[in-house]
């Protein structure tokens, strides 16, 4: 079957991305919907690729919708593995399930792993960071390439995906979850996102997109800097902290905080940490996620295991 030109749209995305990582072996993370099928598909025009299918078992058929997607992929001589797995842990569902997918992803796969995620996926992220306020990290959305995970798609909407999938002649399955006003994301699909295009006369998830790209830009320039503040000063010297602007600061605290172990670190955390920096007026120390603590003693920054 010739590619026509949605197909040809998805594989010159895919090429463009697999130019600028490390040769290797490629999987595609598979759900069955329209935008990792045509993923899969179009990567395998161009290289030799595995499909890793994680069943949640969160609904019921979803073994039978796995081996559905499984068989679409082996119409198109891809190879796919099924995976099974559990959700649970901390935080809701839609989070517990991501964080085992991502788990499982990584444990069968040594190598590049390619996500369906298009540009209306992107426009989704970075409205939520704005929403929950949590800093420019999280409006700067997702990296096109963030290794092992590779998102060639963030510049192609979703409906180019599903016209490929029609030239390719799979039938993408719908997840319930998709359409179900429970979760965030599906309001912002249906709802938020509508009514803003309507409003603002259109164009607002490409505008979306772009702005991430900008800020995720300005940001790299900004960790390379402090990555330099940090190699000059490993001793968190406040002396040698004070002079740089708060900004810096904080992305030099964060590196160091992350390296002593800290988890889930935001930007609320940081701005304490750093006011023992800016606006020192000798308060105690810093209580952080893990039962860490960080404090200030000597003239420097200091971090405190749990239990000590």
């Amino acid at each position: 079957m010739a590619s026509s030109s949605a197909t040809l749209t998805v594989r010159k995305a895919v090429k463009d991305l697999l130019s600028t990582t490390p040769s290797g072996p490629v999987a595609v993370a598979v759900s069955g919907g329209a935008d990792s099928l045509a993923l899969a598909a179009a990567t395998a025009m161009l290289t030799d690729v595995t499909a890793l299918i994680v069943d949640h078992g969160l609904q019921d058929g979803s073994a039978e919708t796995a081996e559905r997607a499984a068989g679409q992929l082996k119409t198109r001589d891809i190879q796919a593995k099924i995976i099974k797995v559990d959700v649970t842990g901390r935080g809701g569902m839609e989070a517990a399930a991501r964080r085992v997918r991502y788990q499982a992803l990584r444990a069968a796969h040594d190598g590049l792993i390619l996500l369906g995620h298009t540009l209306d996926d992107q426009a989704e992220t970075v409205l939520l960071g704005l929403g929950r306020g949590s800093g420019p990290r999280s409006i700067a959305g997702m990296r096109a390439y963030d290794p092992p995970w590779g998102r060639p798609l963030l510049k192609i909407r979703r409906t180019v995906t599903l016209q490929a999938c029609a030239e390719l002649g799979f039938e993408p399955w719908s997840d319930p979850h998709n359409s179900d006003p429970a979760f965030t994301r599906v309001r912002l699909r249906h709802d938020v996102i509508p009514l803003m295009e309507e409003v603002l006369q259109g164009g607002v998830a490409g505008a979306l997109a772009r702005t991430a790209d900008q800020l995720r830009e300005d940001l790299d320039a900004l960790d390379a800097l402090a990555v330099k503040i940090r190699q000059d000063n490993e001793n968190m010297l406040v002396a040698d902290l004070r002079p740089h602007p708060p900004a810096l600061r904080r992305r030099v605290i964060r590196s160091w905080l992350i390296q002593a172990g800290v988890p889930e670190l935001t930007d609320g955390h940081l701005r304490s940490v750093d006011a023992l920096v800016g606006e020192w007026r000798g308060q105690g120390g810093v209580w952080l996620p893990g039962g860490f603590v960080a404090c200030r003693s000597h003239g420097r920054l200091c971090v405190q295991p749990p239990g000590q």
